[in-house]
């Protein structure tokens, strides 16, 4: 086994934890799960070790935090059989098809198709009252021209958008509005975030699947979803705009955030992904444990990279669908390692400053 299949991260209150008292599941308080489309692809084997083999020894509300992709991971996390949910949304996404030339109408029509087969029939009850996990989606309300569908006319506001974060990242406050959906059975850390103008929408039956495919929905490559049950009405998008990576409040004060992540870096939001200064906010992370594939596991990967949407273009269908399959067999080795540390309780021993 390669023993560098995994790279593991900690804040520093977290580090401290662990090394001083060891690691019990019990104390995991929040699961986050970042933007990143089809880099979950590699994450897939993580989250059914994670599933398997740390769930069932954790104490709920376990708090579990999704902008984009990670919300729909999540959303297989907290349905009564998740391991099955997980195998229906790898299948249902790599398998995804589309004419040559795809308009937005035909790829955000195949993203409620796969959310559909990935909820099933009972998925969104099983979510709404899981015993132990607390569902919570942050997505975004456009605003002013951003709430339009018009390409030239979103795509202006995007540029000018991208150009103000460049200043300061509280710019996107101007254009964007954070929707948290969330479960009100128990409030998350991040109920009360700063930085942004924040809306809060108890989720339940009549706007969990709208929720769920507008923190989807990349700007100019889905269209939103409007007037979504329960919230302002408006245009609401993928929650990455903001919350990327999320730099918001990941745990409660006596509770750890477990981080299933594609990079062992975080970026705050989706217009810093160039920008090697910006950094969450050191509080933030204080107390969360980020795993990630080591940089020479993913130099193993088809094309030596984690898959993501660019495939679809630079890849004939077949060529994708080949190199996604063998990715996600591939990533079953950050499974067997991640098992290994619990088995043999090596955590405390892996763990790196974050």
């Amino acid at each position: 086994m390669n023993p560098v299949s995994l790279t593991l991260k900690a804040g520093s209150g977290a580090l401290k934890s662990v090394k001083t008292h060891g690691f019990d599941p019990a104390s995991i308080g929040t699961i986050a799960g970042a933007s990143g489309g089809a880099k979950w692809l590699v994450l897939s084997q993580l989250d059914k070790a994670i599933l398997s083999n740390l769930v069932p020894k954790m104490k709920g509300p376990v708090h579990l935090l999704g902008t984009s992709i990670g919300a729909w991971r999540f959303a297989c996390y907290a349905q009564g059989n998740p391991i099955a949910a997980i195998e229906r949304f790898e299948s249902a996404y790599i398998e995804q098809s589309f004419s040559e030339n795809p308009d937005i109408r035909e790829i955000t029509a195949k993203s409620r198709e796969i959310i559909d087969l990935v909820l099933g029939a009972g998925g969104s009850d099983e979510i709404l009252h899981h015993p132990v996990f607390r569902t919570h989606v942050m997505a975004v309300r456009s605003r002013h021209v951003l709430a339009a569908e018009t390409r030239w006319l979103l795509g202006l506001g995007l540029l000018t958008a991208a150009a103000l974060n460049l200043v300061s990242r509280k710019t996107l406050g101007m254009f964007f509005e954070r929707a948290l959906f969330y479960d009100s059975r128990d409030l998350p850390p991040f109920y009360a975030a700063t930085g942004f103008p924040l809306q809060r929408i108890a989720l339940g039956p009549r706007n969990l699947e709208d929720a769920i495919v507008a923190t989807g929905s990349i700007p100019l490559v889905l269209a939103g979803v409007r007037n979504i049950d329960g919230a302002t009405p408006g245009m609401y998008r993928d929650g990455g705009v903001i919350d990327y990576h999320h730099d918001l409040p990941h745990s409660a004060a006596d509770r750890l955030t477990l981080y299933p992540h594609f990079y062992d870096r975080i970026v705050p939001g989706w217009f810093d992904k160039k920008l090697g200064w910006r950094r969450p906010h050191p509080e933030h992370v204080d107390r969360t444990i980020l795993i990630s594939p080591s940089p020479e596991f993913v130099a193993k990967l088809p094309n030596g990279k984690i898959p993501d949407r660019t495939d679809f273009i630079h890849y004939s269908p077949a060529e994708r669908k080949s190199a996604w399959w063998t990715c996600v067999k591939a990533c079953e080795e950050l499974a067997d390692d991640f098992n290994e540390i619990l088995e043999q309780d090596q955590l405390a021993a892996r763990l790196q400053p974050l």
